[in-house]
């Protein structure tokens, strides 16, 4: 009957308790959110929803190898966990390339492009409880984009608008 058939189908038990499922992809959330939302403070193309996005993605992404790993299918599938590593890494990292653009002499969004990337691996974390890991990354990833407060002469200003020349003299002074 086809309520026996959508009650397997939808009803598909995880070897990961839900509360623990939960918590893993909110967390994602949350952290990857809060680089989202410094690139947004920014005005960056990709600013909240994409960083929120690609961490969601990863963390799921994680989850769905850890379940596969804990043995929910046939014991036949040979399985390497460390293919989704390699498969974010490399995904992630083809969307970040096409945030980065050259113009007019300058590069533009190599750090938006940077951000996506660590939004990634902080998915892959969460996703796979490594909650210390991926709450140092958040965390430092915050402090790196703020960096600039440190660099007062760019602060505010596209590299090619400071001047790195030496200051010109005063001019003279006439008697």
């Amino acid at each position: 009957m086809l309520s026996e058939v959508l009650a397997e189908e939808f009803g598909w038990s995880m070897a990961m308790d839900w509360r623990i499922l939960f918590l893993r992809v909110l967390g994602g959330l949350v952290l990857t959110g809060l680089i989202g939302l410094e690139r947004e403070s920014r005005n960056k193309s990709a600013g909240l929803r994409t960083h929120m996005m690609v961490g969601l993605a990863a963390t799921t992404y994680s989850i769905i190898t850890t379940e596969i790993v804990a043995g929910s299918y046939n014991d036949a599938v040979r399985l390497d966990p460390l293919r989704i590593v390699e498969a974010v890494t490399s995904g992630v990292a083809f969307l970040a390339a096409g945030m980065i653009v050259f113009s007019k002499g300058e590069v533009r969004g190599l750090t938006t492009g940077a951000s996506l990337w660590l939004a990634a691996s902080i998915g892959l974390a969460t996703g796979l409880g490594m909650w210390p890991l991926a709450l140092a990354a958040a965390l430092l990833g915050l402090f790196i984009a703020r960096l600039t407060f440190l660099i007062p002469a760019r602060r505010g200003k596209p590299a090619s608008e400071v001047d790195h020349s030496e200051p010109s003299p005063p001019p003279a002074v006439k008697s």
